[in-house]
């Protein structure tokens, strides 16, 4: 079938190439019947989409942010809980608050909920603003968050686009722009404003989204045949699907080595906090210093008496990766006597479960704390 479809590659390319933009937009507009009757009878039953509230749709979004669904939905409920409300979140204790964000990475969009939900406080009366422009004003919500939020939540025509809806639209209409460019994707947004439902534009945003999320995947091969909008998938037509979308490849990442220790004393053990700037901001972390060190080394670099060191066990490398950096980690095991060191904190081994924040960099080693 894809073979037959290439024939018509000659005819499409002419067609479009005598008015390209009428034609993406005319491709695009075919696509919302189809996409809309496709979502409301398969769109998933999510938490945040059986009530859509604005609080909700915002806390998702910002959590959905570099992290899948299925492992965001635990941390919603609980967030939920605990932070029903803007009002909540504005008065939250910031360890609570990385407590509760503890594991989905990037920090900082937990920092900018509450300096968002603080500025809603103060200067909307704790109601969360209804216009796609006035959201854009708060920390930490760009174009896609606030169009997220006021499509779905207040039902304003503005488009949200992601890298599920770039994909989805690079795919149909097999354009060949790098999807990583703030332009292309300013023209995407551009084109889809102008073929939204204005009655519908919510589920509309969604079922692009859902559909780059389940169908037009973005490793492997895309699911074409469930596809609802194949027919007018020039990408599908051109068997271009594996080839699109272009994107460039990221920034070769700086490697950094690290020693990483679990300084231990019956049921306590040591941790640091780190600098309020950089890198995992104000959270606290294992005990580490840069390099790879050796055991006789460890006592010196972490400020240790030698005779109050019982044992020293070697501990299995690790390696995490953030968008810039790689930290290449080699760990140990120190089990002490008397008192840890004094310059650390010293914290109880249950309290890392409810009080500490601990980023999930160290994740291999806290899983070691017995």
């Amino acid at each position: 079938m894809c073979e037959h479809r290439v024939e018509s590659k000659g005819n499409e390319a002419a067609r479009e190439e005598n008015n390209p933009a009428a034609a993406d937009l005319e491709r695009l507009g075919k696509m919302t019947g189809p996409l809309l009757a496709w979502y409301k009878a398969n769109g998933r039953k999510l938490p945040w989409r059986e009530k859509p509230e604005p609080y909700k749709i915002w806390i998702s979004e910002i959590m959905l942010q570099q992290t899948r669904i299925e492992a965001v939905k635990p941390y919603f409920d609980r967030f939920m809980r605990e932070l029903p409300d803007v009002k909540s979140l504005a008065e939250a204790e910031d360890d609570r608050l990385m407590k509760l964000w503890e594991g989905l990475g990037y920090y900082n969009r937990a920092r900018n909920l509450k300096k968002a939900a603080g500025v809603i406080v103060r200067e909307y009366g704790g109601v969360m603003p209804s216009e796609y422009r006035e959201l854009k004003k708060l920390p930490g919500i760009g174009c896609y968050t606030a169009g997220a939020i006021a499509s779905i939540a207040y039902g304003e025509a503005v488009p949200a686009v992601d890298g599920n809806v770039m994909r989805v639209l690079s795919r149909i209409l097999a354009s060949r722009e790098d999807i990583g460019k703030p332009a292309v994707r300013k023209k995407a947004e551009s084109m889809l404003e102008k073929i939204m439902p204005e009655e519908d534009a919510g589920a509309f945003n969604q079922g692009i989204m859902e559909l780059g999320e389940v169908i037009c995947v973005p490793n492997g091969r895309p699911r074409c045949g469930e596809c609802p909008v194949r027919k007018d998938c020039l990408a599908a037509e051109l068997c271009l699907t594996e080839e699109l979308p272009v994107k460039a490849p990221p920034k070769k990442r700086r490697i950094e080595k690290r020693t990483v220790c679990i300084l231990e004393h019956g049921d306590q053990v040591s941790l640091s906090r780190r600098e309020d700037t950089g890198l995992l901001a104000s959270l606290y972390e294992l005990p580490n210093v840069e390099g790879h060190l050796v055991p006789k080394q460890l006592c010196s670099a972490f400020h240790l008496r030698e005779d109050q060191v019982v044992s020293i066990e070697k501990l299995p490398d690790a390696k995490h990766i953030f968008s810039h950096v790689e930290w290449h980690m080699a760990g140990y095991r120190i089990i002490m006597e008397g008192e840890l060191p004094k310059d650390l904190i010293t914290a109880k081994k249950e309290e890392l479960k409810t009080i500490y924040p601990l980023p999930n960099a160290f994740g291999r080693y806290t899983k070691l704390i017995k």
